[in-house]
């Protein structure tokens, strides 16, 4: 018999595949092509895409905050509210403070790289150039953040 079967690991590890995705980015094939590594890889949470940092804060701001999204996948640069200041907003925000944070973007600018990482973000990723290099990406994500680390409830 199997001591893990009803284990709080494997209790805890069920409770977060319910648990949504959120990426905000505003190029469209960005958000196509992350849709289809996430599927690809098979990591059966629901990921849910904004155009804009603008759109995640309201659907955070109308969602329900007994359940928090198990993680957030942030662009930088996009209109509206960017990255930067969702980033900021999010870290501001007792509710929203302990969501870890990625941000993935194209820029890998040492600039940006600090100030995201002084602004809370929790790992910043580059975008890869290739599909190949974003379904590896993904692929760590989902090693890490979904299988390795402890997230919060």
């Amino acid at each position: 018999m199997n001591r893990f079967v009803n284990s709080p690991l494997k209790l805890h590890n069920k409770r977060m595949v319910n648990r949504q995705i959120l990426m905000a980015d505003d190029d469209a094939d960005d958000r196509f092509l992350v849709q289809a590594a996430f599927e690809d890889n098979g990591i059966p949470n629901p990921v849910v895409f904004f155009e804009d940092g603008e759109q995640l804060v309201n659907y955070l701001t109308d969602t329900d905050n007994d359940i928090s999204p198990l993680l957030i996948l942030l662009d930088l640069n996009m209109p509206k509210r960017d990255g930067r200041e969702v980033l900021q907003m999010l870290r501001g925000n007792l509710v929203w403070n302990a969501i870890p944070i990625i941000i993935f973007s194209t820029s890998n600018a040492p600039d940006d790289v600090n100030a995201a990482y002084q602004l809370g973000a929790n790992c910043y990723i580059i975008k890869p150039s290739s599909y190949e290099g974003l379904k590896e990406a993904v692929m760590n994500i989902q090693r890490f953040w979904l299988h390795t680390a402890t997230l919060p409830v």
